[in-house]
């Protein structure tokens, strides 16, 4: 278990610590640049659109085409050592956001430091993303990803994570006042094992579509000052399957206590989910995969801020049937979700097709 807080001593030493880490490796690694022109940088793009279909309770029904992400990606090598990552997004609101946008120092697997924006240690959910999600609804069932945050999952700060063989280890120091308004940084910590097949590097997958036999346990936590924090237990477990096949179990506990969650008006809440999935063999002549998955959760929101902020519960069903082209650069997701509440917020159902491309 994390320590709730962190003494002003050691956030200032490690405050103070972190531009002579930087400078040891960014020094040597600038001399050496001098010996070649820099590589050029790689450029990837991804686009989310989907039609939608919702009933609300009480309420009419709509049908939208929304257009939920566009993202740019650049990356590159800028000495060595030194790499850098900058990734925007199109929200469909007209508003493009930075996400990533980070100096990568990467001395050697166990040891990395990347100092700008990007996600903090925190669930493998948010450590995923919707891109690489397994399923289509993330993010809609109180629980998943509710970590403060200045865009999209991520803050800015500074990051160190290495890997030793198959566990995984990450810790950082963020800006509380970009993600919550309090000036008092976050402090953040995540470790992870895995007893099968190894995940490289810092960011994670929902599914691997069969690439790996995988069973992982990761627990994470974030605190602020000294009463405000938030934690999770998760777990992933994927099996290959004879002729190209896959099942899939993930699992996640998360708890939310002054420190992010999903509505504002609750001091505490907490849940957890499961998911389960199989990816059948490509069918004769076919390019991709038929894929099954269910999804049930259920959140808990108390401590109101007012008497009036009643105590409530949300269970949230998805199932989806998707068709896998290529993985993650090319899916086709349909999707029902079913979202009660016992108080405080209206039911509703949506169903709909999602479309996923990745270059």
């Amino acid at each position: 278990m994390l320590k709730r807080g962190v003494g002003k001593f050691h956030r200032w030493t490690a405050l103070r610590l972190i531009p002579a880490l930087v400078l040891g490796v960014l020094l040597p690694a600038a001399r050496s640049s001098a010996q070649g022109p820099p590589a050029l940088p790689t450029v990837g793009a991804g686009v989310q659109t989907s039609y939608v279909h919702t009933s609300p309770e009480g309420g009419d029904d709509t049908d939208t085409f929304p257009l939920n992400s566009v993202r740019l990606y650049v990356s590159g090598t800028a000495a060595p050592k030194i790499k850098y990552m900058f990734n925007t997004e199109y929200d469909g609101n007209n508003h493009i956001n930075a996400l990533d946008a980070a100096a990568q120092f990467e001395i050697s697997p166990k040891v990395n430091f990347w100092v700008g924006r990007m996600l903090p240690p925190s669930d493998r959910a948010n450590l995923y993303g919707p891109y690489y999600a397994n399923h289509w609804a993330v993010y809609t069932d109180g629980i998943q990803d509710g970590y403060p945050f200045v865009a999209t999952g991520r803050d800015n700060g500074f990051l160190y994570w290495g890997q030793f063989d198959k566990v995984k280890l990450s810790g950082g120091i963020y800006d509380g006042a970009t993600a919550t308004g309090t000036s008092t940084v976050i402090t953040a910590g995540r470790a992870q094992v895995d007893f099968w097949d190894s995940e490289d590097g810092y960011y994670q997958n929902g599914t691997y579509y069969g690439a790996k036999n995988l069973l992982a346990v990761g627990i994470a936590g974030q605190v602020q000052g000294s009463d405000k924090s938030a934690w999770n237990l998760d777990f992933l477990l994927e099996k290959k399957v004879t002729g190209g096949g896959a099942f899939t179990v993930e699992s996640q506990y998360n708890n939310y206590s002054q420190l992010g969650g999903y509505n504002a008006r609750y001091g505490e809440s907490d849940g957890a989910y499961g998911l389960a999935s199989f990816l059948f063999p490509p069918a004769m002549g076919m390019t991709g995969k038929f894929q099954v998955l269910g999804k049930y959760a259920q959140a808990n929101f108390t401590k109101g801020i007012t008497a009036l902020d009643k105590d409530y519960t949300q269970k949230t069903t998805e199932f989806n049937v998707n068709y896998v082209i290529k993985d993650f650069n090319a899916r086709v997701m349909f999707f029902y979700k079913d979202t009660r509440f016992d108080a405080v917020k209206h039911n509703d159902t949506q169903v709909g097709v999602g479309i996923q491309l990745q270059i």
